[in-house]
């Protein structure tokens, strides 16, 4: 922990802290408490170096940090009960001091317990000085004084909380988007892949998981933007979860990449991905792709993502069901997909298809289906001589045989280029 200069915090908020309503006081404890302000300096020592001692994790704190700042906040809350003691109405800025000590020792990563705890052992201490300042006749005075000192504390109790939690609210939403970056850059290669590497807390190999949702819109409606943040953070605990504390990710309301270090021979990896899907599946639907491929190194990361989803494209426009693709999986469709300069030529094949959706369609699963044809008419719901009828116009338009092995290689060729064109790979 350090005693930089003090972080950004929420400002306060006078108009409803100061106009706090309080009782006002007998003379006897007013008294009462006046007879302890030449105490507030030996007061404040005594909590900052033996007091606090006893809370968890205040012996680690540098001792200017306990000389300096915490006797400070100490000085400042003593004054400011003997003075509302006397001035029961508050003013402006009375919790200022409260309030960025809050938010530094968020920043520093006190836990908010410990913080809380020790301002109520000074409230505890206090309550001891004037216990032991009172005289027997003053026993009344001195519960006005401690009914005083417990409502003030409640105030001081509420404004450190909602700094101290809006802080650390600020601090998680920064690494967030400092880690989002770092990954970002490590997929598209705009950093250095090491460095990235480094701060993300990596090691190779790792394991490149591509993520597609496929979530269709509610109702024919676009998801929202409070709907599409509620669904990140729900695939991100899914992940979070099922990949471990060391994943990292880029996730968006489409899906997005995972990282994770493999070793070598390890397949309890491929087997977090399966899981991953199986929870995605239950907000997400049943079409939920996921592609894993292996970076050996750093610098293989950004070639891995595209090759994800690569597979993930390919798997989809030749008909594969929602799952996990390998690269084995789909390694005749990925090469087919390749564009070169025949691509065009082959894609041309099927325009005279192109204004028909159900003969694409067709065609499409008819292939996936190993061209049996009443396992292709039980996918798309029809008649097996609808489908006949519909092959049958297909062969007719395009003039591809698709019963001939070439003829076959040929339509899946020109569905993976004509999807792949139309995705912008």
């Amino acid at each position: 922990m350090s005693s930089d200069p003090q972080p950004q915090c929420p400002a306060p908020r006078p108009e409803r802290e100061h106009r706090a309503s309080y009782p006002v006081l007998s003379t006897t404890a007013r008294a009462l408490a006046a007879r302890c302000e030449s105490r507030v300096n030996e007061l404040a020592r005594r909590m900052a170096r033996d007091d606090f001692e006893r809370l968890p994790g205040y012996a680690e704190l540098p001792d200017d940090v306990k000389d300096v700042e915490v006797a400070a906040t100490v000085r400042h809350g003593l004054r400011l009960f003997l003075r509302r003691v006397q001035e029961p109405r508050g003013r402006p800025g009375d919790y200022t001091l409260f309030r960025e000590r809050a938010a530094q020792r968020a920043e520093e990563g006190m836990p908010l317990h410990t913080l809380l705890r020790s301002h109520s052992a000074a409230v505890y201490v206090l309550w001891q000085a004037l216990r032991d300042e009172a005289t027997d006749q003053e026993s009344g005075a001195l519960i006005e004084l401690v009914d005083f000192l417990l409502r003030g504390h409640e105030a001081v109790i509420g404004a450190v909380t909602e700094t101290y939690v809006a802080e650390q609210a600020t601090l998680s939403a920064e690494r967030s988007e400092h880690q989002r970056a770092l990954v970002r850059g490590l997929l598209d290669g705009s950093l250095p892949p090491e460095r990235a590497f480094e701060e993300l807390g990596l090691e190779g190999p790792c394991l490149v998981v591509h993520l597609r949702l496929g979530l269709p819109p509610r109702d024919g409606a676009a998801i929202t933007n409070v709907a599409g943040r509620r669904l990140v953070r729900r695939v991100q605990a899914a992940v979070d979860r099922d990949c471990g504390p060391g994943a990292v990710s880029l996730l968006d309301t489409d899906g997005g990449h995972v990282i994770l270090t493999r070793r070598a021979g390890d397949q309890d990896d491929l087997r977090a991905c399966e899981q991953l899907r199986a929870a995605l599946r239950k907000f997400c639907g049943e079409d939920v792709r996921l592609a894993a491929v292996t970076a050996d190194t750093a610098q293989d990361v950004p070639t891995a993502a595209r090759t994800g989803r690569d597979i993930v494209r390919v798997a989809r426009a030749g008909g594969r069901p929602p799952g996990l693709h390998l690269m084995d999986d789909v390694l005749l469709e990925y090469h087919l997909s390749q564009r070169d300069e025949s691509s065009d030529r082959i894609v041309a094949l099927l325009r005279p298809i192109e204004d028909r959706p159900d003969l694409v369609e067709t065609l499409r699963v008819h292939l996936e289906q190993r061209q049996d044809r009443r396992s292709t008419a039980r996918r798309l719901g029809l008649h097996p001589n609808t489908v006949d009828n519909r092959l049958a116009r297909i062969a007719e338009l395009t003039g591809l045989d698709i019963a001939s092995p070439r003829g076959s290689a040929l339509a899946l060729a020109a569905l993976l280029l004509r999807d792949s064109a139309c995705d912008g790979g």
